[in-house]
């Protein structure tokens, strides 16, 4: 369906003739509000404190306890420190945007629901389709990442029970991990409780985490001040690898920060989402960079930086000073942080599922809520199952790439839509055809005309009506040349976004082509710079949209410095997304064309939108009021 509106041109729904087929890759749906919530919803129960919870969980990995010793030894050496706050800078350009969308428009789905409702229905799919690659592989991979951890406590796998060690099949040569099944029931088994309770569960094991942290830090902290701190005297200085080196190490720990879209996805569950969100993104993202500062700068205090040992740095910086015991403690904080790793990664997964399933482009199975519970229960433990048969079976430690697509490409998608929330929030509302009824008598009323190619203009009912005020032609000439004014400034907005998202992707591609001529890469870099400069030179001299301030659910958290904060977002993630490599993107280009055709096949022909009527937001609640008196 085309709908044309002489406000902002032409925008497309679901009934088109002509575009059916394109036109439903950029039909976007509404916030949601009193007027479209058709479905039930989930138990609003958690508190600014489990998001906390839930955020340091999701986000503290057993990365802090391998990852910070290969970036030092290899990247960053003593100046680790500064990559971890680097990379906790950069990925706070993307929790402010998450806080921002999380506040206006407080749904299951986190990313795609949000780039569903700003940019459109066939982007929004890709992003829902790779966070479910995300969250299946990632759950898989921490929960294969535990069993060695474990087998620490019971003196190395070879003791661990015969039915949790790992076996190997030998007609098929694969090697099954009962263990890492286990633990992936026993947390869908934790979330079919209920969110409060699991929220509960992730609380008690991320404190454990937090102060195993602790101890390292105030430990390793006696034992530096004691020893001298011998880590820092070096004779190559604090910069042994220089500032690219810096950088290269915070590309890598950028990805230990990348929990906080957790959060996000539990906004229907929240008491006050537009009070509490914010508060939870920012207090879980502060707390984990402050500890991974601390514990880095500890660890590569006590030991020089080419000393640590790659897979185990606190174990052996610890070891080094004769404090063997403490690699049980270490042991302990390293399998609290994997599981609570494992409950953040299997959490969101089924709140997208039902989010996409309640648009129409999943079948409606995944949308049932739990009377009791009031959790997405089927999806819960469909994607429970799915997670642990894969962990079982399949060693995905070589797909663990796979999940930073999904992650950066849902990053890169929320900056976007804060820019067209500041600058071109969508002015239409999708109107569902059976409210044709109350249309009819509201437009006879209006003096305007809806059909299914065409909606309300409020130029032309201003026209419609120019009879009645033919006594005041200034008053008709002042507004229509307003309109006309708010029209170009809204394609300008709209063409600038789309240009910036083009020099970015220019630049970064040119940058990370490394085969490319050394004069051709320039050049396309010297391009994209020029589109990217221009680009957020005119953003920040031209108006913002006023409607922006009552688009979606108003009052909480608004982003900062718009548009140079979400552009640098863009940047940041646009190029760590190209950078992956070949063979990641071959892997998910093979997950994207299944998507593609489920998509084509399943979700365009049951999308909600399928049959919708777009009209102005401005005749949106008169329409639903005349409706609800249709009704009575």
């Amino acid at each position: 369906m085309i709908v044309k509106d002489d406000n902002c041109g032409v925008s497309f729904g679901g009934g088109g003739r002509g575009l059916r087929g394109f036109g439903s890759l950029i039909r976007r749906k509404q916030v949601d509000s009193v007027h479209n919530r058709r479905h039930a919803q989930l138990a609003r129960k958690l508190s600014a404190v489990d998001l906390v919870g839930i955020g340091v969980g999701a986000t503290i990995g057993a990365g802090v306890y391998i990852l910070i010793g290969t970036v030092a030894r290899e990247q960053a050496g003593p100046a680790l420190v500064l990559s971890l706050l680097f990379a906790g800078i950069a990925a706070g350009l993307s929790a402010f945007c998450y806080a921002e969308l999380a506040c206006r428009c407080p749904s299951a789905g986190s990313a795609y629901h949000y780039t569903y409702i700003c940019i459109g229905e066939g982007v929004a799919w890709l992003v829902g389709w790779s966070l479910i690659l995300e969250y299946t592989i990632g759950a898989s991979a921490v929960a294969r990442g535990i069993t060695p951890n474990l087998a620490l406590f019971f003196g190395g796998e070879n003791n661990l029970p015969s039915f949790l060690a790992r076996h190997t099949l030998p007609a098929l040569g694969i090697v099954v991990d009962p263990c890492a099944a286990a633990l992936i029931l026993l947390v869908t088994l934790l979330l079919c409780l209920g969110i409060k309770e699991s929220s509960m569960a992730q609380s008690i094991v991320t404190t454990v985490n937090v102060c195993v942290m602790l101890f390292i830090i105030l430990a390793g902290g006696y034992l530096g001040f004691k020893s001298g701190w011998v880590g820092y005297e070096l004779s190559n200085g604090y910069f042994p690898y220089g500032m690219n080196g810096i950088f290269a190490g915070s590309a890598i720990v950028f990805f230990s920060y990348i929990g906080f879209d957790s959060v996000s996805s539990t906004a229907e569950e929240v008491k006050n989402p537009q009070r509490d969100l914010p508060i939870g993104i920012s207090t879980a993202l502060t707390i984990c960079c402050i500890l991974y500062m601390l514990v880095a700068a500890v660890i590569v205090g006590l030991v020089p930086y080419y000393e640590l040992n790659p897979d185990t740095p606190i174990s052996s910086a610890f070891s080094s000073y004769g404090m063997e015991w403490a690699v049980y403690i270490i042991t302990t904080g390293a399998v609290t942080a994997l599981f609570a790793s494992l409950l953040g990664s299997v959490l969101p997964q089924p709140r997208v599922f039902m989010a996409m399933a309640r648009d129409g482009l999943l079948p409606p199975f995944f949308s049932d809520i739990h009377k009791g519970t009031q959790i997405p229960l089927k999806s819960t433990i469909v994607t429970g199952v799915f997670a642990a048969t894969l962990a079982f079976f399949m060693d995905v430690s070589q797909l663990a790439g796979m999940v930073s697509v999904g992650t950066l490409l849902a990053f890169t998608t929320v900056a976007v839509s804060v820019l067209i929330i500041r600058y071109v929030p969508p002015d239409e509302v999708p109107i569902p055809s059976s409210l044709l009824t109350s249309v009819g008598p509201l437009l006879t009323h209006s003096g305007g005309d809806i059909g299914e190619d065409r909606a309300i203009s409020p130029v032309e009912q201003l026209h419609d009506k120019s009879e009645a005020l033919l006594g005041h032609p200034l008053i008709i000439k002042e507004q229509t040349k307003d309109e006309q004014n708010e029209k170009s400034r809204r394609k300008l907005a709209a063409w600038t976004i789309a240009l910036l998202c083009i020099g970015i992707l220019v630049i970064t591609s040119a940058a990370s082509a490394e085969w490319c001529p050394r004069i051709l890469r320039f050049t396309f870099c010297g391009i994209g710079g020029i589109l990217l400069l221009c680009s957020i030179i005119i953003l920040a001299c031209i108006k913002q949209d006023d409607t922006r301030h009552s688009f979606g659910h108003s009052g909480g958290f608004a982003c900062p410095f718009v548009p140079f904060l979400p552009a640098a977002c863009i940047l940041i993630n646009t190029y760590l997304l190209i950078d992956l490599g070949v063979d990641t993107w071959l892997r998910v280009s093979i997950w994207m064309w299944i998507g593609v055709l489920v998509y084509v096949f399943y979700g365009r022909t049951h999308s909600s939108l399928l049959h919708a009527i777009y009209v102005p937001s401005a005749y949106a609640d008169e329409i639903h009021r005349s409706q609800a008196i249709h009704l009575a």
